[in-house]
This record gives C-alpha cells, structure tokens and sequence, in this order.
C-alpha cells in the first residue's frame, strides 16, 4: 500500500558522506597541470620593475598569461568588460602584454605581486583551486544520492542496470525501442522478466522552485513513459527539502506508481519490484 505521509516522514535530513566536503586529488591535479606556468609567475612577485619584468616574461614565455584567470578564482579565459566601452581579453589567443597588464592592474590582481603576503603562487592557486571545488558541493548531493541508489540496484538479484542511459543506448544494448524522448535517465533497469524500468534519483536538501519544477516534470515524464507499454518511470528521490512544497511531492506521488525514497529502498522495496513474473 502507498502511504504518502510514511514517505513523507522518513525523508532523509541528510546523505553526507566524507568525499562531500573537497576532491583534493583534483585540485592537486589542476595545480599539477599549470605548476611549471605559476612558477615562472612567481619571478614577478615582489618585483620592483612589475610591468618592465612582465613584458620580458611574456617575451619568453608566452603561455605563462593563460594562468592569469585562475588567479582571480576563475576558469573562464576570455572576457568582455564594460566600461565607457567593451573591451576585449582573450588568455587563449595572445594579443598585445599591455592589454594584459591593464587587466591585471584594474582587476586588482597587482596587488598579489605588491603585497609580500604571497609568497608562492603554487600554494595560493591550490587554495583557490580548493576554493572553487567547494563551490561545486550542490552537485555532489546529487551524486551521493546516486551512489546510494546504485548500490541498492546492486544488491538486487537477476537485473541488468545501465548508467547514464538513453532510449539509442537501451536499443543497442538490449534490441528494445522506446517510443520516447531521447532522454538520459540515470539508470535503466531491465530485469530477468524483461521489466524496463527507467530511473531518475535526486536529493533536495533545502527548498526552492526547483521542487516544483521537478515534480510537474516527472508527472508529464510518466505520462508519457505509460503510454509506450514498454517501460515504467521510476523515481526515487528524498531530501527534508520537500517538506515545503509537500503538495507537489504529493500529486507526483499519486500520479507515479514507482515513486520512493532511501527509507523504502533500506526497506527492500527494490527486491519486491524487480522480476516478478
């Protein structure tokens, strides 16, 4: 029996896991990758003839500009700035020192190569780079949130999951057509009664509009997996973020018949569903 208020009560106020925090072997790596570049920056640092020092390396080194964003926490190479007019940066496609130099200078970033604080650009780059992978932790609860997922269909006997799949793919794994949108779902479950199930998996932690958006769009999405006779939509998704637009949550839960969340899967739900005759 589905019991909306169960499903309601046992969402999850948390997935944390330790790798949530910073992926340090990738910002070790993104360091690594621009280590030689930064070092030869690090000749500019404290330099009395800033600009004189600048020009020499540009001379000799040219590649070293393409660093120059990530100094400013970004990773994006070319900009338009607006000022009395457009002007134009590519760290791609050199142009004129000077044009770099008058960036440096307006964005402030002179001031890491005037403060004696900075003593090393390797060390400063690690911690932006640590910096903006935190920047990315609103995704890794959706990836957590998958891995959870994927290790319940795991335990699961007599299935066949595919990851990050779509209709072309189950065609060509499985010789099966799907009449519906070319749609990259997070697995596709096909079980020893030739079940397909189509799966997406999400965590909300907190609230916002995109709830809303999610849980009309799911309603449509099963509407219109029903009518290829073929597969069944299966969501499972969880998050104390649901509490605020629980009507919405609500009205998916009673059009999706496949609808769960961690406290469901924990309660063997999957092993029930998958490979009944």
């Amino acid at each position: 029996m589905k019991d909306f208020d169960k499903l309601l009560n046992t969402l999850k106020d948390s997935i944390l896991t330790y790798d949530y925090f910073v992926d340090f072997k990738k910002a070790f790596k993104n360091v690594d990758e621009i280590n030689y570049n930064l070092n030869i920056l690090n000749h500019l640092l404290g330099h009395p003839n800033f600009d004189e020092a600048f020009r020499m390396m540009y001379t000799k080194n040219p590649d070293v500009i393409s660093v120059i964003p990530i100094l400013l926490a970004t990773r994006d190479k070319k900009f338009e700035i607006t000022e009395n007019k457009k002007v134009f940066y590519d760290f791609e496609n050199l142009t004129n020192p000077v044009d770099y130099l008058t960036f440096i200078r307006k964005t402030g970033l002179i001031e890491i190569f005037y403060d004696h604080r900075i003593k090393n650009l390797v060390d400063y780059v690690t911690g932006v780079e640590v910096g903006l992978d935190s920047n990315s932790r609103k995704n890794r609860s959706g990836v957590a949130m998958n891995n959870i997922v994927y290790g319940f269909l795991k335990s699961v006997p007599e299935i066949e999951i595919l990851k990050e799949t779509n209709p072309t793919k189950v065609f060509n794994q499985w010789g099966i057509t799907l009449n519906i949108r070319n749609k990259v779902f997070d697995f596709v479950v096909k079980d020893s009664s030739n079940h397909i199930f189509l799966i997406e998996t999400n965590y909300y932690k907190a609230s916002g509009s995109k709830l809303n958006e999610t849980a009309k769009s799911y309603i449509l999405l099963n509407q219109e997996i029903n009518k290829s006779n073929k597969a069944k939509f299966m969501w499972i998704t969880d998050g104390k973020g649901w509490l605020s637009v629980k009507n919405d949550l609500k009205s998916a839960y009673n059009s999706i018949e496949y609808l769960y969340n961690i406290s469901d899967l924990e309660n063997g739900i999957l092993k029930n569903i998958f490979n009944k005759k």
